[in-house]
């Protein structure tokens, strides 16, 4: 597998070097005439829009001030189209927009109108805040620069220079990790507020050729009247995720990019910490290490990435989980290098690392999280090399990892390709091969391949497919995983049929089964009407779901039906109840809790589920919810708020969440606490401060993570991070478990 992935990689990189200029160009112009001069948009009857990029020859000033000469002799982009929540109708705010370019960036600015500007929501000013996208005012862009009406670069900001980033793939899946070097200022006038960007060409990959067509849309958000407005008219069912349809966005027409030698961004890293490690006997061990992290565009459209010794201390803890299931718990990735074009390896209409629920049964091929992390325990990275990008109608992605040897684990290679290749206007079909040099039992090598299609019908019907099968030594049984889910999802209706298969020896080692030897057949329906009669409700939601998964002998194992009805407010509120009627098999004894075990055995039980969603735009937001029913043999009352947040001004936050579980069995009755708090104080965009408090009954540890990031120059960060673990149970609580202060700091050089 090593082999195959070394000769695909070399022919990667041969084949996305040989395309000529003028390959890979997409789809012709899509959308009415290009607007002719001084006029910068053109508009046809369907909504689709035609816009020129204006060339400038001095560089504007990002200071969110909007006083440079394009203010007043080109004009704006304007008449926006709302998507909600009168979907088709003029926007009742003005948003007026350029877009504009010279020689190094690409530009978008905004000047928004507020009739009450008072009223406007801005509580996130740090990058990538989790509050960015459902509690604020907002701005955003999408660039499609292959004009595949598919994949896109987007970049949004809010009215106090916060500012996300991330990248799409297949209109659908989201990767928020990605960062690029970027700058963006918002400011204030009497009539609302401003936010420009300028974006490096050097952050973009595109098409060959100088000169460029590319899709675009744009979209801002009132969310003090909770209303999403777009350029184009884009489907009612999307929000704000519309902005990732690429079908349906505007062509962006005139673009220029520079030519000459390829991007080259070197990022060298050096390190200090302090640890203590009470397990290991380790006590004030002082440690430092330098590395580094390159990368290089082979061509316009394809970017090789290369890491020596590296290293991911900076990274946030991940958040804990309560797990009542027999079944593996997943965790997302969080790695800046792994997280980079992830959307490339997504199989199967899968996410690739990250975005699943956690308790979900679809196997994920490529698991990044596999690699340089064994059951929590970190192992070097020695080196690695990614090359990601485009060829003509192809998507195309292949890594190759070594770890180094660790007392725990053997020295190990991990090697993932994928070759996907568009069809029509939103189909694809693909390959994906990974290999493990060493298993994770320590014998043997393992190896899977596997072929995906995903299928776009109309604007909301897709059909997703795969097939894989995996190669163990030592192991030969049912070795093969395959998928045929349709999905419709409109805004009024929606249906969802999937059938399942893992064999209980389909064991993708680069990956994440969470359940195996099963057949999973799947079948759900939703109406979500929208009544015109009553201004407080957007809609109501109506679902209702059925699983059936039996094992591969046919037996039954799980059946869940599951009914929800919902009221959707037009201030983002949710109210929910569910009801949910279970049948589980238990094949073998079930540790549930310490000293209670569930004997094998059939049971059936039923949950009723209340919750209460308040909208992110409010001072204190979360979800709250209440759980009561039969479980097992016994009862469970649950409790629980997630997603919490309490908005003290524009810089300090507070993200409390809290789980009780309360469960009573024949076997015996337990008590489980997870509790946790985020408490960030935001600087500037560039710089804030952040601690994760967590304490987990089921593990009896309180832990804190706190962090320091300062964006000190566009990409160069310096980061102070702290982390200390206490055992609860220790004869003398806290008694200290172990801590680390680490200080990091790379460096971005661009020549």
């Amino acid at each position: 597998m090593k082999r195959v992935a070394a000769w695909l990689l070399a022919g990667i990189v041969t084949l996305g070097m040989a395309v000529p200029a003028g390959a890979g160009q997409g789809l012709a112009l899509d959308g009415p005439p290009p607007p002719v001069p001084p006029a910068v948009i053109s508009r046809d009857a369907s909504g689709r829009a035609t816009i020129r990029a204006v060339r400038l020859t001095t560089p504007i000033r990002i200071d969110g001030a909007l006083d440079e000469p394009i203010y007043t002799m080109v004009p704006p982009i304007t008449d926006f189209i709302q998507q909600e929540p009168a979907g088709g109708e003029p926007a009742t705010e003005k948003t007026e927009l350029w877009v504009a370019f010279d020689e190094d960036n690409m530009y978008v600015l905004f000047r928004c109108w507020e009739t009450d500007a008072s009223r406007l929501v801005a509580n996130e000013m740090r990058r990538d805040g989790p509050n960015m996208w459902q509690g604020n005012d907002l701005v955003a862009v999408s660039f499609d620069t292959f004009l595949d009406r598919r994949n896109s670069f987007n970049f949004v900001m809010n009215a106090l220079g916060g500012r996300t980033d991330g990248q799409v793939t297949n209109e659908r899946q989201w990767n928020g990790d990605w960062n690029a070097v970027w700058q963006a200022r918002s400011g204030r006038f009497d009539g609302g507020w401003t936010a420009e960007a300028a974006i490096p060409f050097k952050s973009l990959r595109y098409q060959p050729g100088s000169a460029q067509t590319w899709g675009f849309n744009a979209f801002r958000t009132n969310r003090w009247k909770n209303e999403i407005s777009y350029i184009t008219r884009v489907p009612a069912a999307r929000g704000q995720s519309a902005l990732y349809q690429g079908s349906v966005s505007a062509t962006l027409i005139g673009v220029e990019v520079p030519s000459g030698a390829s991007a080259l961004d070197i990022k060298p890293y050096a390190i200090s910490d302090l640890r203590t490690d009470r397990p290991s006997a380790i006590s004030n061990k002082l440690s430092a290490d330098v590395g580094v992290d390159v990368k290089y565009g082979v061509t316009q459209n394809l970017t090789a990435d290369l890491t020596y010794n590296t290293d991911f201390a900076q990274v946030e803890a991940d958040e804990q989980q309560v797990n009542l299931t027999r079944f593996s718990l997943f965790f997302p990735e969080k790695r800046d290098f792994f997280l980079e074009n992830q959307g490339t390896f997504a199989f199967g209409g899968i996410a690739a690392g990250g975005t699943v629920p956690s308790d979900s049964d679809l196997p994920i091929m490529f698991y990044s999280r596999r690699i340089g992390l064994t059951d929590g325990h970190q192992v070097p990275i020695v080196a690695g090399a990614r090359v990601t990008g485009r060829v003509g109608r192809y998507s195309v992605g292949a890594i190759d990892m070594q770890t180094d040897t660790d007392q725990q684990v053997r020295s190990t290679n991990f090697s993932v390709v994928r070759l996907k290749r568009d069809l029509f206007r939103r189909s694809s079909v693909g390959l994906l091969l990974t290999g493990r040099s060493v298993t994770q039992s320590g014998i043997g090598a393992n190896g899977v391949y596997g072929i995906d299609g995903t299928f776009g019908f109309y604007e909301n019907l897709s059909v997703n497919t795969y097939w894989a099968r995996s190669r163990t030594d030592g192991r030969t049984g049912k070795d093969t995983s395959f998928r045929t889910q349709l999905d419709y999802a409109g805004d009024r209706y929606g249906v969802q049929l999937e059938h399942l298969v893992v064999g209980d020896d389909f064991n993708p080692e680069v990956g994440f089964v969470r359940r195996h030897d099963m057949r999973r057949s799947t079948g759900l329906f939703r109406f979500s009407p929208r009544p015109s009669g009553m201004p407080s409700v957007r809609r109501f939601f109506y679902q209702g779901s059925l699983d059936y998964i039996e094992n591969g002998s046919g037996r039954l194992e799980t059946r869940e039906a599951n009914g929800e009805a919902a009221i959707e407010f037009q201030n983002s509120d949710r109210l929910s109840v569910t009801v949910l009627n279970s049948y589980e098999f238990l094949p073998r004894p079930f540790s549930i809790a310490p000293a209670v075990t569930l004997p094998i055995g059939e049971y059936h039980f039923n949950n009723v589920r209340v919750q209460m969603n308040l909208g992110q735009r409010r001072k204190i937001s979360g979800n709250f919810a209440v759980d009561r029913g039969s479980f097992y043999n016994g009862n469970r009352t649950a409790f629980s708020v997630s997603r919490g947040r309490l908005n003290a001004g524009s810089r300090l936050s507070l993200e409390p969440t809290y789980s009780l579980n309360v469960v009573d069995l024949d076997e015996g009755s337990f008590t489980n606490q997870l509790a946790g708090s985020r408490v960030t104080y935001t600087v500037t965009p560039q710089m804030f401060a952040s601690s994760l408090l967590q304490y987990n009954s089921s593990s009896n540890v309180v832990s804190v993570n706190a962090r320091l990031r300062w964006e000190y120059r566009p990409g160069s960060e310096f980061f102070v991070v702290y982390n200390e673990s206490r055992d609860t149970l220790a004869r003398r609580f806290p008694d200290l478990a172990g801590r680390a202060l680490i200080i990091k700091i790379n460096r971005l050089f661009r020549p």
